[in-house]
Parts: C-alpha cells; sequence; structure tokens
C-alpha cells in the first residue's frame, strides 16, 4: 500500500495545477481577444463596402436629370432671324449646297424644297424641315444649317436710357443684359413700366418689365430672352 503524499508533495501539485489553470485561461484569453479583432475587422469593411460616397450633385440637392438638361438646351437655342446668313449642305449632294440669306418675311427658298420659314426656328429645327420636304427626292437625306452670320438678331433699346439704339447680339439677350449695353436707365425713367415690343404673327404685343423686382432679386422670370426685332421701351 503506497504512502500517503507528504504536505509538500500536496504543495507542489497544487501549485502545478494552478500554473495549468492560469496557462489555459491566458490562452482563451488571446484567443477571444483574436476571434474579437477579426470580428471589427469583417464589420468594418461591410461598412467601408456598403457606403458609396455621395456626388456634389446629391449633396447639395441639385441633381440634374438627362430630361431636365435637353430641356434647358432647347430652350436657349439660338432662334434663326430675318436677315441671318445660312449656310445650307446636303450630305453626298454637290447641288445642294448654297448660302443664302433669311427674308424680312422669315422665309427662304432651298433647292428642291421651295420655300422654307426659317425665322423662328432654332438650327435643329430647320434642319428637319428641310429633310423633310426633301424627302420626296432624295432617299434619307442628311441636312446641316450653319449660321454663318447671325446680322438679323438685333435688340433695340430706346426711351430714358443713356445710350438708346439698335443692338446686334451674337448670342441669346435677356432684358437686364439689353438695358445694359443701353447704359442703364436715366435718374428720369420710369423704370417699373418698362415695355418689350415683340411681333408675332404680325401682330404687335407688349410684355411689361419692372426693373425694380429685378433689383431686389423678385419676379426673375420677366427676364425674358429677347427675340431678334424686339424693341425695349424706357419711359
Amino acid at each position: 500500500m503506497p504512502p500517503f503524499p507528504t504536505g509538500s508533495v500536496i504543495r507542489q501539485e497544487t501549485h502545478i495545477n494552478n500554473l495549468v489553470s492560469e496557462m489555459n485561461n491566458s490562452f482563451l484569453r488571446k484567443i477571444s481577444r483574436s476571434l474579437l479583432a477579426i470580428s471589427l475587422l469583417t464589420l468594418m469593411s461591410c461598412s467601408v463596402m456598403s457606403t458609396k460616397p455621395a456626388t456634389n450633385e446629391q449633396a447639395t440637392g441639385n441633381a440634374t436629370t438627362p430630361d431636365s438638361a435637353v430641356a434647358a438646351a432647347v430652350a436657349n437655342a439660338y432662334l434663326i432671324q430675318p436677315g441671318d446668313i445660312l449656310q445650307v449642305s446636303v450630305w453626298k449632294e454637290r447641288e445642294l449646297q448654297v448660302e443664302l440669306a433669311v427674308r424680312p418675311d422669315g422665309m427662304m427658298n432651298f433647292p428642291l424644297s421651295g420655300d422654307v420659314l426659317a425665322a423662328g426656328k432654332s438650327v435643329d429645327q430647320l434642319q428637319k424641315d428641310i429633310a423633310v420636304k426633301l424627302s420626296k427626292y432624295v432617299p434619307d437625306p442628311v441636312v446641316t444649317v450653319i449660321i454663318k452670320q447671325s446680322a438679323g438678331y438685333k435688340i433695340y433699346v430706346v426711351g430714358k436710357v443713356n445710350h438708346p439704339g439698335e443692338f446686334i447680339a451674337t448670342r441669346n439677350m435677356d432684358v437686364m443684359q439689353a438695358l445694359s449695353l443701353a447704359g442703364g436707365p436715366t435718374p428720369y425713367a420710369s423704370v417699373n413700366n418698362i415695355k418689350i415690343l415683340r411681333r408675332v404673327n404680325n401682330e404687335l404685343k407688349s410684355i411689361l418689365f419692372k426693373y425694380s423686382k429685378m433689383e431686389k432679386g423678385e419676379d426673375l422670370e420677366q427676364n425674358i430672352v429677347l427675340q431678334g426685332g424686339d424693341v425695349v421701351v424706357v419711359p
């Protein structure tokens, strides 16, 4: 029968057991920390992948759709005026390459098409109109219209301005820009009773313009784009 262990042996066994327990606990803590770190890294990478930076348009809430961009471009397109010099050509048709002026009545005469209304139309619209007329004689015509000289885009500013007169615009011009070219209203001008006279289908129309509203940033829609032949009257 083996002898009972002495006190020192029991203390050694207890010490060994404690060491083993501490080693096991330390190993488990290291594993737990490693697993926690891996979990955190996984969550961070998922968050970065799922988050897309907002564009400037999204951040400011001013996103522009393709349809609205096209509509704005159409609204700002130059409209052909009487007196404009146009170069009109048809692809692969040498006989159909001419340079002509838009008549005072807004019409122009093009071979095989006869009289075509040009005034008041954009280049794109005129190209389509000519192509429709030519389609009777030329299969699938590709028409190109180039404005060689926009001499017909004339704006007149009269009345109580510092430099009244006729102004030839090389691009679209609104009422405020026309008044600026004319040196602005004089101190005695009735700035809230300015009129824009426009002839539409041989009928003269009057459009009211209130200068003081524009100075305050109000009724901005009244600052319309002028058309060739418009007369700005400052009483």
